[in-house]
């Protein structure tokens, strides 16, 4: 999974409950018991919204941070390969490097630019709106392999198509995300990669019709987040703030007054220490049920199916949407991508370091995909990649891999080198660890789960 930032921090604020702003009284129109329900149907809404402002503060507001992108409508690129030394987020992949940007749509859209590229070249641009989801893609499997112009629009921009846009496409917020891909073929195709980043090109409308800028937005208010208490009572304020940047979808008319109950306005102050004891009491027992509410659905999630996608696709299911931020935020919708894994053998057993293991696919039943797969080992319960002799942390359909005499393929999972190293994935001396298996271009029968992951096979010593 693209699982980009680490969750450790956030879910150990989970249980440290407070945080105080400005609260309107008139707006608590619940009892203890409907406040208790409302709050946690509320949690579980706000959950991927918060962590993806999570992400905005560390890439936007934080020049300090590492993360830190360089401000709003331009690309960061990144274009080295990670090693275990790279600890700042979980679960890498060597697969695609990433190209990431923000674009702040209020006054005017973006236009973004893609160059042509070959046809064994993957690359893909996700967009991701403020309630985390895939509103569009621009990408070799969504719009094609040529160079094109495509006008990224916020919610209120009614200006005419202007002449080489080959799309619209349309964002429910004010915000957006673009989190870029390029596929790497290997170590010696960086630079490759590098010079196609460079031909990702975000302008903002006018700068692309040589027309007068408009009237520059205002300055946004952006709330002061706090890992530690971010997801306390104080998740409300936090979420009032984000709503102003976020038009109310139809849909959710009637979610929306129902959280106004407990204080969910946009753009409303919210000061706990103002509530009464019984409300507090109740608010904190409602995100106390919405964590464990997710924590259990969490503990079920074996592929990403359903977990990605339009608005349309996840069909109003906010808790799946609070899974897929716990899981790996910004995965891609399950027509780009696809992901699977396991931490158990077929025994049942946790996969441990020392031991052997084999990962066999019958003649026939490789994974399905239009463009590449592969399957990386990360330990637990860090999620990173694990130091080895040979520096190798995947094996992919693009390594030069050594089929079977019937024709189906046996990669193998040891910590010591085998005769043959070219099917061989490097496992730690001990410790548990963990197998992602990402599917590029996943064909029908693995949306429609027909085709699923062999079992991973302990080897008797």
């Amino acid at each position: 999974m693209n699982l980009i930032f680490s969750r450790r921090r956030v879910l150990g604020g989970m249980g440290v409950l407070g945080g105080s702003l400005m609260f309107p009284r008139w707006l608590l129109a619940a009892d203890a018991d409907d406040t208790r329900a409302i709050t946690r149907e509320a949690w579980i809404y706000a959950y991927p919204m918060l962590m993806h402002y999570q992400t905005l503060e560390k890439q936007l507001l934080n020049p300090a941070a590492p993360e830190y992108v360089g401000g709003f409508n331009r690309f960061r690129h990144y274009s080295e390969l990670y090693t275990p030394k790279n600890r700042e987020i979980v679960t890498p992949n060597n697969d695609t490097p990433y190209s990431w940007a923000w674009l702040d749509l209020r006054s005017e859209p973006q236009v973004l630019s893609v160059p042509a590229v070959d046809d064994d070249r993957y690359y893909v641009h996700q967009l991701v709106d403020q309630y985390t989801h895939n509103f569009a893609y621009v990408g070799v499997l969504s719009t094609g392999r040529e160079a094109e112009d495509y006008l990224i629009a916020g919610p209120d921009w009614q200006g005419p198509t202007p002449a080489g846009i080959k799309a619209v496409l349309r964002s429910e917020t004010e915000i957006v995300m673009v989190l870029g891909r390029t596929g790497l073929k290997n170590a010696d195709d960086l630079p490759a990669v590098r010079a196609l980043q460079q031909h990702y090109r975000l302008r903002a409308l006018h700068e692309y019709t040589g027309s007068p800028a408009p009237t520059a937005a205002p300055a946004v208010a952006w709330p002061v987040w706090d890992s530690k208490t971010g997801l306390g009572p104080s998740f409300i304020a936090a979420l009032n703030q984000i709503l102003t940047l976020c038009p109310t979808h139809p849909s959710e008319d009637a979610l929306r007054a129902r959280f106004a109950r407990i204080g969910i306005v946009p753009g409303q102050g919210f000061d706990v220490a103002a509530l009464p004891v019984e409300t507090r009491q109740a608010l904190i027992a409602g995100i106390q049920d919405a964590q464990a509410q997710l924590q259990a659905a969490v503990s079920q999630v074996r592929t990403t199916l359903g977990l990605f996608g339009t608005r349309e696709a996840l069909q109003g299911n906010t808790l799946n949407r609070a899974v897929a931020a716990h899981v790996g935020i910004y995965g891609n919708s399950v027509e780009e991508a696809f992901y699977t894994g396991t931490r158990q053998d077929n025994q049942g057993q946790p996969l441990q370091g020392g031991r052997q293991y084999r990962l066999r696919f019958a003649p026939g039943q490789l994974p399905p995909v239009s463009e590449f797969w592969s399957l990386t080992l990360y330990d637990l319960p860090d999620r990173q990649l694990v130091a080895n002799s040979i520096d190798r942390y995947c094996l992919s359909s693009r390594n030069q891999l050594q089929a079977d005499a019937d024709g189906g393929l046996t990669l193998v999972m040891q910590p010591s080198a085998p005769q043959a190293q070219s099917n061989w994935l490097p496992t730690p001396a001990s410790g548990a660890f963990t197998l992602v298996l990402r599917l590029y271009g996943p064909g029908r029968e693995v949306i429609e789960q027909v085709w699923r992951m062999p079992v991973v096979e302990v080897i008797a010593a």
